[in-house]
């Protein structure tokens, strides 16, 4: 099935692939920044709840999709204490990033991570207990191919936890929402950033992303045999949870 947020592109040539990876190379030095500025710090909260639901089965052996520059998956290593943690993404400039600050941390031991393309990913079927994503499944250029993928790599009985920015959907968060995310939002993320399409993409995919009730069905064809969905902050986050 095609979703909207497929169709949106960060710049105007080379496939989607591609220019998404480009495109977090050229912010990767302020996306830190941005990120916890931009939300006034709640990220870190959203990250923490979505670690919470797998700390009950002990997962030891975790892939973190679309790490970026790792802060979920130091999270994760904080607060599971697997044997193995895994970020994949395919922006060499934020994995980079990640790397300095789990050297930083002294947790290289534990944290890894690798270049993957998440829609054909090199790890075997059934190698991890447990399989994250934080914002970022809606970059993905096919999300049922790319949820797919992180079902076929979770052992039987593992789980999915993934957070992502969604639209809220009530008066008057929804329209107050919506004007930040398009004024101040891409403004100042062009501003820090240098890059004068990020942000706007950025905003463009949240709007045009699948939630709530659709992504749960989603992620049953995707071969879930359960999943639910929280929403956080009035509903500018969204925490879906999965079981293979």
């Amino acid at each position: 099935m095609n979703y909207e947020q497929e169709k949106i592109n960060p710049y105007h040539e080379g496939e989607k692939s591609q220019q998404v990876a480009q495109m977090f190379d050229n912010i990767a030095p302020t996306y830190d920044k941005l990120n916890h500025r931009l939300s006034w710090d709640i990220d870190k909260g959203w990250r923490r709840k979505a670690i919470r639901t797998l700390q009950p089965f002990s997962p030891q052996s975790v892939l973190d999709i679309a790490t970026g520059t790792g802060d979920f998956a130091i999270l994760a290593a904080r607060m599971l204490h697997p044997r193995r943690l895994v970020g994949a993404d395919i922006s060499e400039g934020m994995m980079e990033i990640g790397r300095q600050k789990v050297r930083q941390l002294g947790l290289d031991d534990v944290v890894t991570f690798e270049k993957e393309d998440c829609l054909h990913l090199s790890y075997d079927s059934n190698s991890f207990d447990a399989v994250t994503a934080a914002f970022g499944i809606r970059n993905f250029a096919d999300l049922d191919g790319g949820l797919r993928e992180m079902h076929r790599v979770l052992k039987p009985g593992g789980h999915l936890s993934i957070i992502e920015l969604t639209t809220p959907v009530s008066f008057p968060i929804k329209q107050l929402f919506r004007i930040y995310s398009h004024t101040v939002l891409p403004l100042y993320g062009r501003l820090v950033s240098k890059d004068n399409s990020a942000y706007t993409y950025l905003t463009k995919t949240i709007e045009a992303f699948p939630q709530g009730e659709l992504m749960v069905d989603i992620l049953l064809r995707a071969g879930f045999s359960e999943a639910s969905f929280k929403r956080l902050t009035f509903g500018i986050c969204t925490m879906y949870f999965a079981t293979k």
